[in-house]
């Protein structure tokens, strides 16, 4: 829930303010009812830190440069003529 204050009203609840920003809440101070400032935590705890080599426990890929070769389906689709065979009866 977001509570928003005009500046007049912050500056003698600025503790409150701070405390409830601490706790989670949304806190906007406004200027003139138009919002101006929103409050939040300087160090805001994540639930799960997050953790580099996620994947380290299936140990190393067996062949790294799988994806970096080149498909040899492709590479006969490549080869092969675009125009239709002019008798398909005809063997090769």
């Amino acid at each position: 829930m977001a509570i928003q204050m005009n500046i007049a009203e912050a500056k003698a609840k600025l503790s409150e303010l701070i405390a409830r920003a601490e706790a989670g809440e949304e806190v906007v101070i406004a200027r003139d009812g138009k919002p101006a400032v929103v409050l939040t935590p300087a160090a805001a705890k994540r639930k799960k830190p997050i953790r580099l080599g996620a994947y380290e426990h299936l140990g190393p890929m067996e062949d790294p440069y799988l994806f970096l070769r080149p498909d040899p389906e492709l590479e006969a689709l490549m080869d092969a003529s675009v125009f239709p065979d002019p008798d398909p009866t005809k063997a090769r």
